[in-house]
């Protein structure tokens, strides 16, 4: 695709939290992804979390972080203009990339409960999610991206049950080459993955002046947790 509106796209994810780009990338790129990341993964790798994580979680997502291993394929997605102006266009200038993440769960999973990537006191501290899709997200496949538009500035995300349906959330459904922009405010889940397995990949990035650590306390509707040590902050109830 040329140009998008990088304004209008702004004004969107500042609204709603999300703004979804369809046909950003092309197959080919695409194919090249999926091609490494299955090389990677297989089918049916091991997770990295500890049982205590992915039992309170309900979330059976494998981390991968491929430019960290010196793979160049992966910084085509993240030196594209477009994406750069974008995400200008969002953060202002001054804004960081975190780290480049891929995502796999496998067939018959739970995918990711309701959380907020980072803890949300501060309105002005945040990470920015922009996920690309290397193949199709379909229903027959499972892990659409379910998302509750605005909720990026209802502050903290409500306890209750990790993966209920919430009033007016909305599912996602991207397709190969999607570019999904996702505030790490606003309230989201991954639908399970019935079939086959499912893929994405996060480059994760995040306006000037925050701290590189923004992602590692992740807030649930039962727990805050943190990744670096491993162990549950707060229990929710």
């Amino acid at each position: 695709m040329g140009d998008p509106d990088y304004a209008a796209l702004a004004t969107e994810l500042w609204k709603q939290g999300f703004v979804v780009v369809e046909d950003m990338f092309s197959d080919a790129l695409m194919d090249d992804y999926q091609s490494l990341i299955l090389e990677h993964f297989g089918e049916s790798p091991q997770y990295s979390h500890n049982d205590e994580f992915l039992s309170k979680a309900a979330t059976e997502v494998i981390p991968w972080f491929p430019q960290q291993e010196g793979l160049a394929s992966f910084d085509t997605v993240e030196n594209d203009v477009r994406l750069q102006r974008l995400t200008q266009a969002i953060l202002g200038d001054g804004w960081q990339s975190l780290y480049c993440m891929t995502m796999f769960s496998k067939r018959g999973t739970s995918g990711q409960a309701w959380h907020q990537d980072c803890t949300p006191e501060n309105p002005a501290v945040f990470n920015m999610n922009r996920l690309i899709y290397s193949e199709n997200i379909s229903a027959d496949i499972g892990g659409q991206v379910v998302v509750v538009p605005g909720s990026h500035l209802r502050g903290q995300i409500s306890v209750g049950p990790v993966d209920e349906d919430l009033a007016n959330q909305q599912v996602l459904t991207p397709q190969k080459g999607s570019l999904v922009m996702l505030h790490g405010h606003t309230w989201h889940r991954v639908l399970p993955v019935h079939g086959r397995y499912r893929v994405s990949t996060n480059y994760r990035c995040t306006p000037n002046g925050t701290p590189a650590n923004i992602t590692d306390v992740c807030v649930y509707r039962n727990m805050r947790y943190r990744f670096e040590t491993n162990e549950v902050l707060e229990e929710r109830v």
